[in-house]
């Protein structure tokens, strides 16, 4: 039996498949032909490990995007990284190495953040607590006279308390005439934000700026006042926070109608998964959009789209005229074919392309980066001119127009010299190939912010506001149906406006609700004052 194996092993029987179907062809006996052979192999290999190098490249930028920081910093002190930079003007004070403390001027030092314990604010409401002796521990050591009281000494502890429910009765009196005893006159019936509901409007905007500003889910705040002892269902407040969406709706609408004149918008998108009850056993997968007006029509907007196509963003700028700033993506081509609508890059978006390519090409990638952070530099010293010489609106626009033409521009040409001449040099599927080409086929609208001192340099104010989507999604993590998540936009585009003003989202909540259930269809120019950024929170009344 062993000896049949091992006949079989070392001269395999007809019936044994080969290892090749069909045997190598003979080798040509021309050397000429023969080094062709090889020099055909050598492309081919090298064509190889080319795409294999593109795979792998992206392979790790996945993984990184997955697992890695979410950062991109970098440290431009890196000499070595940047052989090309040696030819170029001398850095600017912000990319220079750092130099000891000693060294600065007392005058270029930034101002460092005082330490120590914060005081508490005035504001908040003192409760006394006395600490006294009793006498016979006031008695002195001395002369065993007891001690009077001649001073104090006070110290602060901030303390806290759950925030209280209360209930408000509403008493409406009876009156009858004495003399017929026909005639009954009942109080007014108050007005409620709710017919005939059970929550007050403090209630309410307590559970829509605590989900909608503060990101907490139905379900959390369901636990949270069962702790008050009072019982809530999740799906009770999702119906209160539609009933809000829908008194809300009419501000939302005259905030998107100023957005859409805006002369330069932002825009963007990320996902917004929600349940469909036609669908079973998973979410779909929704986009919430923003429009971020200009500081003359200083509102965000969110609007929700059932799916990734462009009819959310073709509604909301059917009448809009003016600058778009967004990313390259392609759903925004079609707007600007007419010209009515011009295209405005984003640089942070062109950074991040050659950030992914840290990794692989160094040298290129911080290179570009530092020409990129040449650009920032210059808006930074125009926001500091401005600010020292107290500087807004037009005349501020105009420093920063004349720093763009007298420094930005030249870097533009420098950085895109550059990028020409070493786009034939790299592979044009690797990360840096990849962001060289982005940067150059999109170099029109990149460049287009330096035509004006008013437009921005990059979409990171569109990229803020939904970072507001962002937070809250890892909390409550889809929408509960597609109303629901029309909901939600309405009631973010009023929480993310507050936050941009600087307003109350609690105090302005709780104000709007009365005032819209007193005044349900209030006038254009009342419903304008009401608005974020011209509301000022009510008088409050001296009870004493």
């Amino acid at each position: 039996m062993n000896t049949e194996r091992s006949t079989s092993i070392l001269d395999p029987s007809p019936t044994q498949a080969p290892a090749s179907s069909k045997a190598d062809p003979p080798l040509p006996n021309d050397v000429a032909t023969l080094h062709a052979m090889i020099r055909e192999l050598i492309d081919s290999l090298h064509q190889e490990q080319r795409q294999r190098e593109g795979v792998q490249q992206r392979l790790d930028l996945l993984l990184r995007k997955l697992y890695g920081p979410k950062a991109e910093r970098f440290n431009p002190q890196q000499p070595w990284l940047l052989p090309e930079m040696s030819t170029n003007a001398a850095l600017t004070p912000t990319e220079e190495s750092p130099a000891n403390d000693d060294d600065k001027e007392p005058g270029n030092r930034k101002p460092r953040r005082s330490g120590g314990r914060k005081k508490i604010p005035a504001h908040l409401e003192r409760k006394r607590i006395e600490h006294t002796l009793s006498e016979a521990e006031r008695v002195c050591p001395c002369c065993n006279e007891v001690c009077q009281k001649f001073g104090e000494d006070i110290s602060e502890q901030l303390d806290y308390h759950p925030g209280n429910l209360f209930v408000n009765q509403h008493v409406r009196f009876k009156y009858a005439c004495q003399k017929c005893h026909d005639h009954v006159a009942v109080g007014h019936a108050p007005i409620a934000i709710i017919d005939k509901g059970l929550p007050g409007p403090g209630l309410l905007a307590h559970i829509a700026a605590s989900k909608y500003a503060d990101h907490l889910p139905l379900h959390r705040l369901e636990r949270i006042l069962n702790r008050h002892g009072v019982e809530l269902s999740r799906q009770t407040m999702c119906g209160w926070m539609a009933h809000v969406a829908t008194m809300l709706r009419p501000m939302v609408d005259l905030m998107a109608t100023l957005v859409r004149q805006s002369k330069a918008l932002h825009t963007d998108a990320t996902k917004m998964p929600y349940l469909d009850p036609e669908v079973k056993g998973k979410s779909l997968s929704g986009q919430m959009w923003t429009y971020v007006g200009d500081r003359v029509h200083p509102f965000d907007v969110f609007a929700f789209c059932p799916d990734h196509s462009a009819a959310g963003i073709d509604e909301f700028l059917d009448s809009y005229r003016g600058y778009l700033n967004a990313d390259a993506h392609n759903i925004y081509d079609h707007l600007f074919k007419s010209g009515s609508i011009v295209e405005l890059g984003c640089w942070t978006h062109a950074r991040r392309k050659f950030h992914d390519a840290t990794e692989s090409d160094p040298a290129r990638a911080h290179v570009a980066m530092a020409h990129i952070r040449r650009l920032y530099a210059i808006e930074t010293e125009a926001h500091e001119l401005n600010a020292a010489r107290q500087l807004e609106g037009s005349a501020a626009d105009a420093v920063r127009f004349e720093l763009r033409q007298n420094q930005s521009v030249h870097e533009l040409m420098t950085l895109r010299a550059w990028l020409e001449a070493e786009q034939p040099k790299v592979l044009p599927k690797s990360l840096i190939g990849l962001a060289i080409a982005y940067t150059l086929k999109n170099w029109q609208a990149l460049t287009r912010y330096t035509t004006d001192g008013f437009l921005d340099i990059d979409n990171n104010i569109a990229e803020r506001a939904l970072r507001h989507i962002a937070i809250g999604r890892k909390n409550w993590l889809f929408a509960g149906n597609a109303r629901g998540a029309e909901t939600a936009a309405t009631l973010f585009s009023i929480t993310s406006s507050c936050h941009r003003h600087g307003q109350d989202v609690f105090a302005y909540l709780h104000d709007l609700l009365q005032r819209l259930a007193h005044e349900p269809a209030p006038a254009p120019e009342q419903l304008r004052d009401w608005l974020p950024d011209r509301w000022k929170p009510p008088a409050v009344v001296n009870s004493s």
